[in-house]
């Protein structure tokens, strides 16, 4: 039994160190009651599975609980004839929890051993982060009640406190009245219960003694429909308050006497642990189970939010590649200035009667043109970094609708500002580019012509001219160039191409222009990657990870079979 405890209580602290791990940031459909699942569990193991299975000979613990003005602490009071906690007739009236004990049993309490958060006290206060220890001896040994605040309570942190205690309990003594059985907050509470498989006794509390038969009838059939059949029922009549503020001890003796058999057996005791000890157990099982599927959600939305952002993204490098190799850039200003400086239709003429030619009538075309092949530079500066902005404009607009559409994406959105048009910084990142490009080809140029620097054609195209010849070829390399049947952007490359091989041949042309769109490429690549950042680093900021999931559902498995270990044992 021994072996079986230290092996439950390695795996609970593991499992402990796992749900402080696992993070639920996205706000998810239903993903705030997982992470007050998550909260309840990481309390409980703290507060009361591995306190409780440390000192398993510990007193017994019964939470007294339940709804606004069922008359909880006055039947505390009335148990332990004296008064230890006030009631009152403003609500909520029950601030600070109240534990009775025994004398004989305060080195259980006035520790952390439950409820480690809580800070002991002896005096009356009504701070709900303290836990008031009050000894009686007419309480016995190896049994305590503590006084919880209202489930109900119209303050949240009574209700949350008031949650807390009741799971860290050995046995719930949930009191009701006659009045208010019925409700629905009370039974969500008990349908915990059930799910735990806690120990529960029912106080019906407050009950006209006219209708204490058919009240108590309608109670036991209720308990019976949710899975309490077992939990003993109780029933306190309406009757005035003594001189002390206490019910008369026939009133309240049943309940009495049912506690003081309780504390005076220690099997008894022991049968009540070990069924809520077990329940819990199991609860924190499935409760992990649970919470690593939510976890796996979580990464899977994250993982689909990302790929959407990539999608856009690499949407956007593809149509600058398509754009930037099918002649579109070839229009407008930048063909304007390449026929300027090539004289494009007469060139083209030439092409179509006398081919052999060509050669040598653009070498004197382009003398004295270097002008010319700097404004061609600027416009094709201008066509290019216009089409980067738009496409990333379209990406960012892409994925920001992509991403409105998900209510996870939604809430990571939200305090990011507007992400749906390009980055301030993108025009400059362009511009950039573009001219780093052009250096680029410039320096591809540079490279192949390192020998042929003297030779005629070489000074008569210069460098400038060169490398806009070469840019021209990059635009329409995907125009088949082959001739004037292309169209206007397919014959501007053509002359471009041949005026590189005119001085470098076709085979270095080729090679020339493969390079320099590959370069551009990985150019573009960058700058999309650089604002789909704006996008996935909200991601690469959440603590998502299918790691921790598998880790839980490993604990989970291995509690449950040390667990089936330890009742299979003798």
């Amino acid at each position: 039994m021994a072996e079986a405890a230290g092996r439950m209580l390695e795996t609970l602290g593991e499992l402990r160190t796992a749900l402080d791990r696992v993070a639920l940031p996205l706000d998810l459909p239903g993903v705030a009651g997982h992470r007050a699942r998550q909260a309840e569990m990481t309390h409980q193991l703290d507060d009361y599975v591995v306190p409780r299975l440390r000192e398993l000979d510990a007193p017994l613990l019964a939470v007294v609980g339940g709804s606004t003005g069922a008359g909880k602490s006055t039947l505390v009071n009335s148990l332990v004839r004296q008064r230890v906690t006030e009631p009152g007739v403003l609500r909520p009236t029950t601030r600070s929890p109240v534990l009775v004990h025994h004398p004989g049993d305060v080195a259980w309490f006035d520790r952390g051993r439950v409820l480690p958060d809580l800070e002991r006290v002896t005096r009356t206060t009504d701070d709900p982060g303290a836990l008031r220890l009050v000894a009686s001896p007419t309480l016995p040994r190896g049994l305590a009640l503590l006084d919880a605040p209202d489930i109900d309570s119209v303050e949240e942190r009574n209700r949350v406190l008031a949650g807390q205690l009741l799971a860290a309990a050995d046995l719930w003594l949930f009191v009701t009245s006659a009045a208010r059985y019925a409700d629905q907050v009370p039974w969500d509470f008990l349908r915990q219960a059930v799910e735990r498989s806690a120990a529960v006794a029912i106080v019906l509390d407050r009950t006209p003694d006219a209708a204490r038969h058919d009240v108590a009838h309608d109670l036991a059939r209720m308990l019976v429909a949710r899975g309490l059949k077992d939990s003993p029922l109780f029933t306190v009549t309406e009757s005035p308050l003594g001189d002390d503020g206490l019910l008369p001890e026939a009133v309240v003796g049943d309940v009495r006497a049912w506690l003081e058999d309780l504390g005076a057996d220690v099997e008894a005791r022991q049968r009540v642990v070990r069924q809520t000890l077990d329940g819990a157990v199991r609860a924190l099982a499935r409760g992990s189970f649970a919470l690593a599927d939510a976890a796996d959600e979580q990464a899977t939305t994250a993982a689909r939010l990302r790929r959407e952002a990539e999608a856009s993204y690499a949407r956007a490098v593809t149509e600058v590649d398509e754009a930037t190799a099918d002649g579109t850039l070839l229009r407008g200003e930048v063909l304007a200035r390449w026929q300027d400086f090539v004289g494009t239709g007469e060139l083209l003429r030439a092409l179509e009667s006398r081919l052999g030619a060509l050669r040598d009538r653009l070498t004197g075309a382009l003398r004295g043109k270097p002008q010319q092949a700097e404004r061609v530079t600027v416009a094709v500066e201008s066509g290019l970094h216009s089409l980067l902005v738009g496409h990333a404009e379209a990406a960012a607009e892409r994925t920001d609708a992509a991403w409105r559409g998900d209510p996870a994406g939604r809430s990571l959105l939200e305090p990011a500002g507007d992400l749906s048009r390009a980055s301030r910084e993108c025009r400059e990142r362009a511009e950039r580019l573009v001219r780093d490009w052009q250096q680029a080809v410039l320096e591809l140029v540079r490279s192949e012509g390192a020998d042929k620097r003297g030779t005629a054609r070489f000074l008569a195209f210069g460098f400038n001219g060169l490398a806009v010849c070469l840019m021209v070829v990059v635009f329409a390399s995907t125009g088949g160039v082959t001739g004037v049947e292309v169209g206007v952007a397919g014959g501007s490359a053509v002359v471009g191409q041949k005026l590189l091989e005119a001085v470098f041949g076709d085979q270095a042309v080729r090679r020339l222009a493969a390079a320099a769109r590959r370069d551009l490429r990985d150019r573009v690549e960058q700058l999309m990657a650089a604002e789909r950042a704006r996008f996935t680093d909200l991601l690469d900021a959440l603590p998502v990870g299918d790691e921790g999931a598998e880790h839980l559902r490993t604990l989970a498995r291995r509690l449950d079979d040390t667990r089936f270990a330890a009742e299979a044992s003798p």
